[in-house]
């Protein structure tokens, strides 16, 4: 079974940044050879709206039959909300909340991010994982897209 990998902004973007292009790269040609599933949400689609066309351009190496997009509904938001409300993150970090939630609800097997500081992050990791448990969900593996990728 291929892995199902939510990707936020931050892994797109760092296709075009000296310190990720690597990494960020060679995952996006995963995604393209179907040796894993990219999963992005509606969120991410109009995070990079905004960004440069040669950051953009980096998801249409991307067959459609490798894509999954979720949608940000009623149940991520209110997950979402429990994470800020419980003191995981902070109000104003709440488009990073929402990408966890949709992928905690998704049920996908690991996220994948750039951010250090709100997603990437041991403290907030065990924090998002006690608010999935006390709510049914189960825990989420959130890496950096080295940790996932294979040697080779």
């Amino acid at each position: 079974m291929r892995l199902r990998i939510y990707v936020d902004t931050s892994v797109v973007g760092g296709c075009e940044d000296d310190e990720f292009r690597e990494h960020s790269i060679r995952l996006m040609k995963y995604f393209a050879t179907g040796k894993f599933v990219l999963v992005l949400s509606d969120l991410t689609v109009q995070e990079l709206a905004a960004a440069p066309e040669e950051v953009r351009s980096h998801l249409g190496t991307v067959p459609e039959q490798h894509i999954e997009v979720l949608q940000l509904d009623a149940e991520a938001k209110e997950l979402a909300e429990a994470y800020i409300t419980e003191g995981v993150i902070m109000e104003r970090m709440r488009a990073d909340a929402q990408h966890i939630a949709m992928a905690t609800v998704a049920r996908v097997d690991v996220v994948v991010s750039w951010n250090f500081k709100h997603i990437v992050n041991l403290y907030r990791i065990h924090g998002y994982n006690s608010v999935n448990l006390r709510r049914g969900y189960p825990t989420l593996e959130i890496r950096a897209p080295r940790e996932i990728l294979p040697d080779e």
